[in-house]
């Protein structure tokens, strides 16, 4: 795909901006944000500046996009929580732990915020909307 990464680490919420203007330097075509305490702490100041530098930006937890990113790609808590249950249902009736199956997310979903895509001039195509569990208008 002749695709140049390049790894921007933010460690503390100083470290943003810097980040940021790293980005812009080096010409990046689109981020992808990775956990951290800081990135999920910070998501809206991150989420502003990817709008602000016009960056389209994917990110790993919906609370980016419901909170002005992009687009978020990321297993269901919901569904996770509910598959944590039974498993606690299943420890409190005896169950030993370390008996357990280890599980892999099954449910994953798609937020698009389209408010977003208009602020920095992106056109979603509408196949990728229809695909999407949420859009945000």
């Amino acid at each position: 795909m002749k695709l140049r990464v390049q790894y921007l680490d933010i460690r503390a919420p100083k470290d943003i901006e810097a980040a940021f203007r790293a980005a812009t330097q080096e010409r990046a075509d689109a981020l992808l944000l990775l956990s951290g305490p800081v990135v999920i702490s910070q998501r809206t100041q991150i989420a502003e500046l990817a709008v602000k530098s016009h960056l389209p930006a994917i990110y790993y937890r919906t609370e980016f996009a419901e909170d002005g990113g992009l687009i978020s790609y990321s297993a269901s808590i919901t569904d996770l929580y509910r598959r944590a249950a039974t498993y606690v249902d299943k420890i409190l009736k005896g169950a030993k732990p370390s008996e357990l199956p280890v599980e892999q997310p099954a449910r994953f979903e798609l937020i698009i915020n389209l408010k977003t895509a208009k602020q920095i001039g992106l056109t979603i195509p509408q196949t990728v909307l229809y695909r999407a569990d949420k859009v945000i208008k």
